[in-house]
């Protein structure tokens, strides 16, 4: 599981995603915020409430098919009574449970789908269960936003592949060494840079000597689409063997047209 960390009042807090792309959040690094030594004394201290058992009880019944309510009855029966002790292992393996992970070793921890984790956020302390709520709000932001970016790339990458199948087959001799080879994918990758930001590759470079990568890894998304619809129109007039020059006439008429329809307000890329 990918880990990814919220920062909430000075404390790492670490969010992992399991079953169907869910968020689970550490509960161990939220019962640090109470206590930095024992985390782990803290949640079993959570699991012996009553109120803990029917909440985590109720969320299996809600999503979870195979969660076992006879067991849980037996729970819910003990809890709160002074020789209660549970465990989240015990409490996963016993139940079924799918609402808490519970892993070992030195990277492990207890972790809980966000609806219990706010929860026991509110049992540790309702200042930091409303400052992790806002945290996480943006970490859910900013994750859409990188997903969608990715996406929009890998459209792009996609038809990158048709336009350099499309070059392979209709630009290249076969005596060309791969010098010469790499010279024309190049060279063909500049059209669509000029038609699309004003500039070849090199021309980019020079003019930005700090940073690293390439043009197309600074593109925002409105651009990010129009290249990929320009990688595409792009392989089409090879095709029909369209001389280069008229090629760029076209495409850059076409990602004026695009730009124009993704910019709003005039200056506003769509995101």
């Amino acid at each position: 599981m990918a880990k990814r960390k919220i920062e909430v009042k000075g404390k790492e807090i670490t969010i992992v995603n399991h079953l169907a792309n869910d968020e689970y959040i550490s509960l161990t690094d939220i019962a640090r915020y109470k206590n930095a030594d024992t985390p782990n004394d803290v949640i079993k201290n959570w699991l012996r409430n009553k109120n803990t058992i029917e909440l985590l009880g109720l969320w299996e019944k809600l999503n979870n098919r195979n969660f076992k309510p006879v067991e849980f009855d037996g729970f819910r029966n003990e809890a709160g009574l002074n020789h209660f002790v549970l465990s989240p292992k015990k409490w996963i393996e016993t139940t079924n449970a799918i609402g808490l992970i519970s892993k070992s070793g030195r990277y492990g921890g207890t972790y809980a789908h966000k609806d219990i984790a706010f929860e026991f956020a509110s049992w540790v302390s309702v200042e930091f269960k409303l400052y992790m709520i806002k945290e996480f709000q943006r970490f859910q932001e900013k994750d859409a936003q990188s997903l969608e970016w990715n996406i929009k790339r890998s459209l792009t990458k996609i038809n990158y592949r048709i336009h350099t199948d499309a070059i392979q087959k209709n630009l290249i001799p076969p005596t060309l060494g791969n010098k010469e080879v790499a010279f024309v994918y190049a060279n063909e990758a500049d059209v669509l840079n000029m038609a699309l930001f004003g500039v070849t590759a090199k021309m980019w470079r020079e003019t930005n000597p700090d940073k690293k990568g390439n043009i197309r890894d600074y593109a925002n998304v409105a651009q990010l689409v129009c290249l990929s619809n320009l990688e595409s129109m792009n392989a089409l007039l090879i095709k029909e063997n369209i001389a280069q020059h008229d090629r760029l006439n076209k495409l850059n008429e076409i990602a004026i047209g695009q730009m124009k329809i993704l910019v709003l307000d005039g200056n506003k890329i769509l995101k």
